[in-house]
């Protein structure tokens, strides 16, 4: 079966699905090709940090109900050295900007929810199988939903399916340079029943290894540490976890609630991006080009940021005719990627055990935390980047 539409995207995450309402409300059809059922899409625990850029957005979508309601609005965060903690003021040093805690899943529920309203079309369950034609004015995605070949044809095609999916395969492998990072560490992650022991997070280094206390909600916490690539979950039942946790997060005056945990798993950390993200009609966003490790809250915030470029572009493109935008995409886009690439290589790399305490990288780590606790200009640089530069 043969269909069509402006705009082809395939992956139904927040930035596919950010893109398909830009779109709409300027009067550009689009349809979704999304691999997984919807059951799925919107249980998928990601990330639950969102910039002030990510909140305003979804609040211009008119997608920001539950968001106002329920996210939780954080004004500065807490970084611990051994024990020695301070506070970051975000709204201070930053002119009124903060984070909202709100996780990913909710996002992606409440923006699968306001595309269906609007009309737009999202399929579930539609395996993108191969792109045709992305140099030339009518490019195709082929698909298979519910058991039947299908072709649709757009006049450009967007990649949103993230890191394993079609749309980077489909760029030529010449017109790209790649970079990345294996970290030689990994995150051992829960979700426990317990109202967090902290009003804002904590990134905490310690001798044992780094921990962060953070939240989904009121009364469901989020936490991590530090532990080996080749660890499992295996070796750590519920009452190791939050001893480790107690003693990397521990300072004095202060103590961690323990509760029953209902999610554990372990995480690899690593940098990815590739310096070109189109190729003719075709065009990435997303973990489709570039993945930061969690250490800095940038992965679902920077798709979002991609998507105001493209979806910018798309539509100087159908009022004017005009393809300058969209040459200059990846160049727009990776502006920000590269700042968020150093800034969460610099939180992995100051929060992380890498050397032996005592050690000269160990007391580099030590000398950087304290230029942070007595240096407002440090501070505001952390500061801006963490809340999301307005402009860059």
């Amino acid at each position: 079966m043969k269909h069509s539409t402006k705009v082809g995207i395939i992956g139904a995450g927040p930035a596919g699905l950010t893109l398909a309402l830009l779109l709409q409300k300027r009067g550009i059809d689009c349809i979704i090709l999304e691999n997984r059922s919807r059951l799925y899409v919107e249980s998928r625990v990601r990330a639950g940090l969102l910039e002030q850029n990510t909140v305003d957005l979804i609040r211009e979508l008119g997608a920001s109900e539950r968001l106002d309601k329920e996210g939780l609005e954080h004004h500065g965060v807490y970084l611990s050295f051994n024990g020695v903690r301070q506070r970051v003021p975000f709204k201070e040093l930053t002119g009124g900007r903060c984070i909202t805690i709100y996780g990913q899943q909710e996002v992606v529920k409440d923006l699968i929810q306001a595309n269906l309203d609007r009309g737009i079309e999202i399929l579930f369950e539609a395996h993108a199988k191969h792109i045709e034609g992305t140099k030339t004015d009518n490019p195709s995605i082929f698909y298979q939903h519910n058991g039947e070949e299908h072709e649709l044809t757009c006049d450009f095609v967007a990649g949103c399916d993230g890191y394993h999916g079609i749309g980077r395969q489909h760029l030529p492998k010449d017109t790209y340079n790649e970079f990345r990072i294996e970290y030689p560490f990994s995150w051992l992650g829960i979700l426990a029943n317990v109202a967090p022991s902290s009003d804002e997070l904590i990134y905490a280094y310690h001798e044992r290894g780094f921990a962060l206390h953070s939240l989904r909600s009121e009364t469901v916490s989020r936490l991590y540490i530090q532990v080996e690539n080749d660890d499992t979950v295996d070796n750590w039942p519920d009452e190791k976890v939050w001893e480790e946790l107690s003693i990397r997060l521990g300072t004095e005056g202060w103590s961690l609630q323990s509760g029953p945990i209902f999610e554990k798993s372990i995480t690899p950390m690593r940098s990815f991006m590739i310096d070109n993200m189109q190729h003719g009609r075709l065009f990435l966003a997303g973990d489709a080009a570039h993945i930061v490790p969690p250490t800095g809250g940038k992965g679902l915030n920077l798709a979002v940021a991609d998507i105001r470029f493209l979806a910018s572009a798309l539509t100087n493109w159908y009022d004017n005719q005009d393809d300058s935008l969209l040459q200059s995409y990846s160049q727009d886009c990776l502006r920000r990627i590269w700042r968020a690439q150093d800034f969460s290589n610099f939180m992995t790399y100051l929060f992380h055990k890498q050397a032996p305490h005592g050690s000269f990288e160990n007391l580099l780590q030590k000398s950087k935390f304290d230029y942070i606790r007595i240096s407002k200009a440090q501070a505001t640089t952390i500061a801006e980047n963490y809340v999301g530069l307005k402009e860059i």
